[in-house]
């Protein structure tokens, strides 16, 4: 099954777990897929993942990270630009994510990186999705 954004999906089954209270998810791995979960590594929204091979078909398994109440360490996550329409930003407009209390995160010339990077090394970009 071919998706026309496999961002939005990968977003939308982490959003789908976390709801679930899933400690896991399995997602259809690619090397932005891979970035994006880095990224969401270290700003500490997620546990941790790792790249799995079954059947022949390469996934990214993404471990869930919740608080000592069992609440998520992700409250919400949104696509930006879509492949209908696309949101690039110059460093001066990149958003600030609730006042900045999320991230968002950037496709950039320099490779895929938070917001707050990209306006520290002065680089615009496309706007990929906020995590919140």
């Amino acid at each position: 099954m071919r998706f026309t954004d496999p961002v939005a999906d990968m977003l939308a089954r982490i959003r789908n777990a976390i709801q679930a209270r899933h400690q896991k998810v399995d997602i259809p791995a690619s090397k932005l897929k891979a970035e994006i979960a880095r990224i969401l590594k270290e700003e500490g929204y997620i546990a941790n993942f790792k790249a799995v091979e079954e059947e022949g078909h390469r996934t990214l398994r993404i471990y869930l990270k919740y608080g000592n109440n069992n609440e998520a360490a992700i409250s919400n996550v949104a696509r930006v630009s879509r492949p209908g329409c696309r949101v690039y930003v110059r460093r001066s407009e990149i958003p600030r994510v609730l006042g900045g209390l999320g991230i968002n995160i950037l496709t950039t010339p320099r490779g895929v990186m938070t917001g707050r990077q990209a306006r520290k090394e002065g680089l615009g970009g496309e706007v990929l999705c906020e995590v919140w």
